[in-house]
């Protein structure tokens, strides 16, 4: 849940997550694994961006992992095999305090072998750069703060001020995620409006992992969440967003990830549009079929 929502912030944020880690907003692109020449390590939290001169490997990491010098010591290799012209910048940023070794580890280190990175503890890092960049927004209440609370407020209110509603109500369901690490629930509701963050895709995709692993774990308060959820938001709208879910999985098998826009413009469709987007992804070889079947059915 964590990684998914810092990995949603910098693809979509790049240029703030390029001037806060690389001292200049460049533009980035996202580089996929598969287009290295071996299989992934941990691809659901690998982040990689890059542009014509340097490639940027973000790790966000909740708990300290004993294996991640090695990681980061073999995706540079894997990166140098494929761009061997390309400069790398390749970043841990741990979120949550603690007092492990490995969070201070910046080496990885064997006889004859020697290869450095940056480590990033969030919670010495401090806050008002934080709330000067719209996707480094939801960071903040982790950064060194003395007051986490009245630090969610500020970056609530700033949120307020995001004139774009797509990018708002993004950027509000990654803070309230994120402050979940360390804030109640009850209160970050209260301070970021829990029905704008139900509109972001962020949430959605939260929402529905959260209700999925409930049900494989036979928990119980996840089957009595889902039931009331139900009952409330009625057996239509469940069967939209088990349509949106279908289609957004056969989408990725066909032509990649989905960016974030389009994204959101499937997720303002109709039943009968999902239904006539679920017949014609069928023919679609990449990604610019989906954005042409949107513009002509006025959904972006």
């Amino acid at each position: 849940m964590f990684d998914s929502t810092c990995k949603f912030l910098a693809e979509s944020f790049s240029s703030d997550f390029a001037s806060w880690l690389l001292g200049e907003p460049i533009s980035l692109t996202e580089l996929s694994p598969t287009e290295l020449s071996l299989e992934p390590i941990r691809a659901d939290s690998l982040i990689l961006l890059q542009s014509d001169d340097i490639v940027l490997q973000i790790e966000f990491q909740t708990e300290p992992d004993p294996n991640m010098a090695f990681r980061l010591a073999d995706y540079r290799l894997r990166v140098y095999r494929r761009f061997p012209q390309k400069d790398m910048k390749q970043v841990v940023v741990y979120l949550t305090p603690s007092n492990s070794e490995y969070v201070y580890q910046t080496a990885f280190d064997i006889p004859g072998t020697r290869h450095e990175f940056e480590a990033i503890r969030l919670w010495e890092q401090p806050t008002q750069p934080f709330l000067e960049s719209i996707g480094l927004l939801p960071l903040a209440v982790l950064t060194n703060t003395s007051d986490q609370a009245q630090t969610l407020r500020q970056v609530a209110g700033y949120i307020d001020a995001v004139p774009d509603a797509r990018v708002q109500s993004n950027v509000a369901a990654s803070a309230g995620i994120l402050a979940g690490l360390t804030l109640e629930k009850d209160f970050i509701n209260q301070v970021l409006r829990k029905e704008i963050m139900q509109q972001s895709v962020i949430y959605q995709e939260w929402k529905e992992e959260l209700l999925q692993e409930g049900w494989e774990a036979g928990c119980q308060e996840g089957r009595q969440e889902g039931r009331q959820e139900g009952r409330q938001e009625g057996r239509q709208e469940g069967r939209q967003e088990g349509e949106q879910s279908l289609i957004l999985r056969q989408l990725a098998r066909r032509i990649g990830e989905v960016p974030p826009a389009a994204r959101l413009s499937i997720q303002a469709l109709s039943l009968d549009q999902l239904e006539a987007l679920g017949e014609a992804l069928l023919d679609f070889t990449e990604p610019a079929d989906l954005v042409n079947w949107l513009q002509k059915n006025q959904a972006v």
